[in-house]
């Protein structure tokens, strides 16, 4: 019943996504493959799934733990008050800003700051979905350092009475976790979002957690929700209508 449950909503993820025209997947997750090479996190796996059965050329995943991202500077509360997003924070670079949105000061501050990358994509999408395991009843840290630094987004409506120029885009989140706090850390995840100006979109907001049983860490716990996960999202068809 479980996987059924997770189909129906993976499938309703799909069918929302088919009708946005640039979709962002932006991963977060990271793993070491060790002698099995290059094993994918569980969340980048169906990201990737996603983009294949939303088969759309405009459709982009970004891996973020594979960018240099300086961390969030915190200027947003300092001794001469809020600093975050001014337009003095204004990335000059054409070619990483040419929206001219992209105001962050550890962009200015570290000319091989990454996170262009992202910003450059976002602003030219109609739709961002974020994806991330859940680690100890969090996100995890990659998906916590971009969050930080977008926050002079958040900060150009809310704390410098700008425009909200993220309002016409849908976002949603997906949270992978194994067994403890999921539920919780989605919804914080999800308010954030809201906070930022997102357009949040519930049919692409959702966790999928393997066991309720917090005490569980065995071998075989972490072997069969490997499986399971497998078994429901990454041996799906192209049937989704």
């Amino acid at each position: 019943m479980k996987g059924q449950k997770y189909k129906e909503i993976f499938e309703k993820t799909i069918t929302y996504l088919r009708k946005k025209h640039k979709v962002l997947l932006l991963t977060t997750s990271n793993r070491w493959g060790g002698e099995k090479g290059d094993e994918q996190p569980k969340s980048t796996a169906l990201a990737y799934a996603i983009a294949e059965q939303i088969n759309d050329v405009n459709t982009v995943v970004i891996e973020v733990p594979n960018l240099k991202i300086f961390p969030c500077e915190g200027n947003v509360s300092t001794l001469r008050g809020n600093t975050c997003g001014l337009k003095k924070a204004l990335l000059s670079d054409k070619e990483k800003n040419p929206s001219g949105l992209h105001r962050c000061w550890a962009s200015v501050n570290n000319p091989d700051d990454e996170l262009w990358k992202i910003s450059r994509k976002l602003f030219a999408s109609d739709c961002v979905l974020f994806f991330g395991s859940i680690r100890w009843g969090q996100l995890n840290s990659y998906y916590q350092k971009l969050i930080e630094r977008l926050t002079w987004i958040e900060n150009r409506h809310s704390a410098l009475g700008e425009e909200n120029v993220i309002k016409h885009i849908d976002a949603g989140i997906i949270t992978v976790g194994q067994n403890w706090h999921g539920l919780e850390a989605l919804e914080t995840q999800k308010q954030v979002l809201r906070f930022y100006g997102f357009n949040l979109v519930e049919d692409l907001s959702w966790h999928w957690q393997f066991t309720d049983v917090v005490e569980d860490e065995s071998d075989t716990s972490y072997q069969d929700a490997a499986q399971e996960f497998k078994n429901i999202f990454l041996q799906v068809t192209s049937d989704i209508h």
